[in-house]
């Protein structure tokens, strides 16, 4: 059992549910919570009892409202190039597990809350979700992947936008510009992300995890290189027994059973 200060773990059927859980502080991003992280999901990278993560925040109010600024404030350059390091290492640890990872951010997702929710698969959103990268009325820019994985998601111009403004939009906006995958109230947005789990976990464990390595290292690609590359985790599927059970399972015109019971 993995016992933390400011992140509540619990794994229920295969989800692992993370809630970053410093309430008094609206689940801000201190060095403390970051190393929290990376050792929790270092865990559920080998953990087979973890098909799928989920990341919240505690409370109503906020996801993540930012890194620590607190914190910050009294930093040296050195010192901050050295947490936006952390930062950065944490979110593609994040983003790099091989279990899906679905953000359901309730509240504000502002700075690095934002950051958090880009590192993961999925976003799904409460109907009071906020989100920007309001770093710019700090003087400072985003520091744990906001300029990177914002462009890539949503493209550069609205990037540019929302980084250049430090502007903050609504759930609806969100889900407009593609930054969000659904908009559902919030006091349902926990059971749905629970859903939409069960839903992933109940697929071939061994597509899902080959689907999402496909998706994510092929958009470092050129086109050719990354369609050779999804050819070549496409035949490996082929290896496996879950390939044989799903076909199978769909010729005879019945539910697969990939969990081998």
């Amino acid at each position: 059992m993995m016992n933390f200060e400011n992140l509540l773990v619990e794994i229920v059927d295969g989800i692992a549910t993370v809630t970053i859980n410093r309430p008094k502080a609206l689940n801000a991003l201190n060095e403390q919570t970051l190393g929290e992280l990376q050792s929790a999901f270092s865990h559920f990278a080998e953990d087979d009892a973890v098909q799928v993560i989920i990341i919240t925040g505690s409370g109503e109010k906020a996801f993540v409202a930012g890194a620590d600024i607190a914190a910050m404030q009294p930093l040296s350059a050195l010192q901050a190039r050295t947490f936006a390091k952390l930062g950065h290492q944490v979110m593609r640890h994040i983003e790099a597990c091989p279990k899906p990872v679905i953000a359901a951010v309730n509240g504000f997702a502002l700075g690095g809350g934002c950051e958090l929710a880009l590192g993961c698969d999925i976003r799904l959103v409460s109907d009071n979700a906020r989100f920007g990268q309001p770093e710019v009325n700090l003087g400072v820019i985003p520091g744990f992947g906001g300029t990177q994985r914002l462009s890539r998601l949503v493209g550069k111009g609205l990037a540019m936008e929302l980084v250049l403004t430090g502007d903050m939009i609504d759930a609806g906006e969100a889900y407009r510009i593609g930054l969000a995958n659904k908009v559902i109230v919030q006091a349902d947005l926990l059971d749905a992300a629970k859903a939409m789990a069960a839903k992933i976990i109940s697929k071939g464990p061994l597509a899902v995890r080959l689907a999402k390595e496909a998706i994510r290292n092929g958009l470092e690609m050129d086109l050719d290189k990354a369609n050779q590359y999804e050819a070549e985790l496409f035949g490996l599927c082929f290896a496996s027994k879950e390939q044989k059970e799903g076909m199978l399972a769909f010729l005879e015109k019945r539910p697969a059973n990939f969990s081998g019971e």
